[in-house]
């Protein structure tokens, strides 16, 4: 018998292709879509500008090497920093995620489609720059295609809304973390095949530079879980983000692909890194994860306690001034968040603590807040928050873990409550979906609009915040402006 295996290069993986396909010609009409997107990019663009009072963040900002900067470069919004597109996308997805404050997606993968944004915008910005200074683009010296018409911020909610399915829906079914993976492994697909389009590539370039971002594989998630949570998760991302853009350029040189990258055997994907099981799409790709993202509206707490935190500021006007009295907390929860946040013991750095479930849930008991700053060593060194977390038992709800799987359901239940020594007990507080969520999309957006407001006057001062706001008033005015010139407002 012959051990001779064929060299017959196979067309392209079947979940490459749909994916390249809906990159490149999905036409989306979902008004809905559209308006959570506008939404979904100042809420993001608030995050990465709150993350710029964080030395940790804004030490890793910029060029690599210092006093690089290219003109006609990508910009970095609340900095004045101007980057080749590859690093300013590490850029901006650094800070975006810095602070864990950005958009959630909750499934058999969990992950931040607002990620995304840094490869986009740092994308969009340099394409648009160049595409109004009349300067002809090329990677790695091969000429670019020229834009067919001036790129503005639809063409930037369009790549948002398709990136957020794109990742979204490969998460639905597909649970990377379930075999060590982590989740950013979704960001980087998803932004390479809408950076891929963006830049002008074929249908052929498109499908290569997706192949190669499955290629990479994926980092460890060991970075998010006791005992070795630590910062790089606030910058895995921009990285992920980063070398998305890397691989669509490379790809626009005409390099080839790899076209069973995800099924050959032995040396594929599937085999090498997902224990042979088949990848799958559980749904068609439309607009489906926009219209039901989930926002982080009140608190830069990792998701599965935002719920645990509405909890615990309900209870503290009840609890703040008998602390001491305290027997025991009562914490239920469902399986997502015991695996992920359940924790005891010492917690090193604000990573740690921002996924802790019972620091979070200390915290809003003790200070009626939480905010990024009580996870900062000066916070964390209070004797309270550590002798209350002693105090907390947590358990599973069956009920919650199930109705967290539900897709029409999809909460994020949690429930607190505190028993005195004295025998006497606060009210069960129970909260199954927090303000971010879309069953609350009425309530959260106002919400949403202040956080932005906020961290825009924080940053800039309060007459350019209102400027900035004013950007989002008007969807179809907001569609229609040049990207440069918006990124352009949010520059220093």
């Amino acid at each position: 018998m012959s051990s001779h295996i064929s060299n017959v290069r196979p067309d392209p993986d079947a979940l490459i292709v749909q994916l390249a396909d809906y990159a490149l010609g999905a036409k989306l009409t979902s008004d809905e879509a559209y308006d959570t997107s506008r939404w979904c990019l100042a809420d993001t663009l608030a995050c990465g500008i709150m993350a710029l009072a964080y030395p940790a963040c804004t030490k890793l900002l910029g060029p690599v090497v210092p006093g690089t900067s290219i003109k006609n470069g990508a910009r970095v919004p609340g900095t004045s920093h101007e980057l080749d597109p590859v690093q300013g996308a590490f850029n901006i997805g650094a800070i975006v995620r810095w602070l864990d404050f950005n958009d959630t997606w909750l499934a058999a993968e969990w992950g931040h489609p607002s990620d995304n944004l840094g490869a986009i915008l740092a994308t969009a910005d340099w394409l648009s720059r160049n595409q109004a200074a009349g300067t002809p683009l090329s990677a790695f010296g091969s000429p670019l295609p020229a834009p067919r018409s001036q790129l503005t911020m639809r063409d930037v909610l369009v790549a948002m809304i398709k990136a957020h399915e794109i990742q979204g829906v490969l998460a639905l079914e597909n649970s990377f973390n379930r075999v060590g993976l982590d989740h950013v492994l979704v960001v980087r697909i998803a932004s390479t095949a809408v950076t891929a389009v963006m830049l002008g590539g074929t249908r052929d370039q498109v499908i290569n530079a997706i192949s190669h971002a499955w290629l990479d594989g994926s980092a460890l998630r060991t970075y998010r879980h006791a005992p070795n949570t630590g910062s790089r998760k606030s910058w895995a991302a921009g990285d992920a983000t980063s070398r998305a853009v890397r691989l669509a350029l490379i790809a626009m040189t005409g390099e080839m692909g790899y076209p069973s990258v995800l099924t050959a055997k032995t040396w594929g994907f599937q085999d090498v890194s997902f224990k042979g099981n088949p990848l799958k799409l559980a749904r068609p790709l439309g607009s489906y994860v926009m219209e039901q993202i989930l926002f982080k509206i009140s608190f830069p707490a990792e998701f599965h306690a935002q719920t645990a935190v509405e909890c615990a500021l309900k209870l503290h006007p009840l609890v703040k001034d008998r602390l001491d009295a305290i027997e025991r907390v009562e914490l239920t929860t469902h399986e997502s968040a015991i695996r992920i946040i359940d924790k005891s013991g010492p917690l090193n750095n604000p990573a740690d603590r921002d996924h802790c479930l019972q620091y979070m849930t200390a915290i809003g008991m003790i200070f009626g807040a939480l905010t990024a700053d009580h996870y900062e060593d000066k916070v964390a060194a209070d004797p309270r928050i550590d002798a209350l977390r002693a105090k907390m038992k947590v358990t599973e709800d069956k009920s919650y873990s199930k109705d967290y799987l539900d897709p029409e359901k999809r909460s994020i239940a949690n429930a607190v409550q505190v028993f005195f020594k004295d025998g006497s007990k606060t009210e069960r507080i129970e909260v199954h979906y927090p303000i971010g969520h879309r069953r609350r999309r009425a309530e959260g957006i106002p919400v949403l609009q202040l956080k932005a407001r906020d961290a825009f006057a924080a940053h800039y001062g309060k007459d350019k915040a209102a400027s900035l706001m004013a950007l989002f008033t008007d969807r179809t005015k907001l569609e229609a402006m040049p990207v440069h010139e918006f990124v352009a407002a949010f520059v220093t």
